[in-house]
């Protein structure tokens, strides 16, 4: 559905992305992952040909961005960096003067996305008077008004409280549910990109660290936290067994360990266990790994 081939940027000497590349699926709910600065928001940028790149090219549904530009954005909807509406109209103007620079208005569509995102009662008010959360939904109708098959989202959660942001996911699973959307969006919220998300990938200083899906790194190695002393001795053990030591208390054995056998290991060479668990890695901790890694040097 989406092609991004080797995209490289700088702005004003310095790189905001380094060749950077990924693909997305239909029906794929895909993540951007990444710090300010990372290059999530020029990559969306250049999708959506707001941004041309140095070198690179993004094909949509095998149509080039940067070729032909309104043939390939024909099916897709954004929500880019803060959305403007005018303050003084309301929400339905607003919808009525977007759509129109993009083609029309079709009222019975516009109802209808409406309705789905829950502002049938308040899109006669004047815009100034909606909440934050209000006016990201008026946002999501705007993006839904072309009937996308591609929805971009630029950090759609920010500022949202946690009601808000449970309705956001609960109403882009549904999109992909009943009608087979495909997203890409970006966000810092580790959490929900990991209950949203079937792949994600990883932006650190403008290059691409890691590309995975969700579901095999919670299958991945096991992963177990314990409150071992003294720890040098503790590491010994756990290397011996064929362990790899990850970031504070935690360490990783092979599928085929038994860490039964670890804990009496450790008993024998000395070490104290005041605790010893099985954990479920989450993306949290797979973020935080690889940008560790990325910042250590060779």
């Amino acid at each position: 559905m989406l092609e991004a081939r080797g995209l490289s940027k700088t702005f004003g000497g310095k790189p905001a992305l380094r060749n950077v590349s990924f693909r997305l699926e239909k029906g794929e709910i895909y993540g951007l992952l990444g710090h300010n600065g990372a290059g999530k928001s020029t990559s969306l940028g250049i999708i959506l040909g707001m941004v041309a790149p140095d070198s690179g090219e993004v094909e949509i549904a095998g149509v080039s961005v940067q070729k032909n530009r309104g043939k390939a954005l024909a099916k897709v909807g954004a929500i880019f960096e803060a959305p403007a509406f005018y303050d003084y109209m309301s929400g339905w103007d607003n919808l009525k003067i977007l759509m129109g620079y993009s083609g029309g208005f079709d009222v019975k569509a516009a109802e209808e996305v409406v309705a789905r995102v829950g502002l049938e009662k308040r899109i006669g008010s004047k815009v100034r008077t909606y909440s934050h959360g209000m006016r990201q939904r008026l946002a999501l109708a705007q993006a839904l008004l072309p009937e996308p098959e591609l929805l971009l989202l630029d950090e759609p959660t920010d500022g949202l409280d946690p009601e808000g942001i449970k309705w956001f996911r609960d109403f882009i699973l549904s999109l992909r549910e009943e009608k087979g959307m495909t997203v890409l969006f970006n966000s810092h919220l580790l959490a929900e990109v990991e209950l949203m998300c079937d792949r994600v990938a990883i932006l650190r200083e403008g290059s691409r660290v890691f590309e995975g899906s969700v579901k095999d790194f919670r299958n991945e190695i096991p992963v177990y936290e314990a409150e071992l002393e003294p720890w040098d001795i503790a590491e010994g053990c756990i290397r011996r067994a064929g362990g790899e030591i990850l970031a504070g208390d935690r360490f990783s054995l092979p599928g085929d360990t038994d860490p039964a056998g670890l804990v009496d290991a450790l008993i024998h060479a000395g070490v104290r266990v005041r605790s010893f668990a099985k954990i479920r890695r989450t993306l949290e901790d797979v973020y935080m790994e690889i940008l560790d890694g990325a910042a250590s040097p060779n």
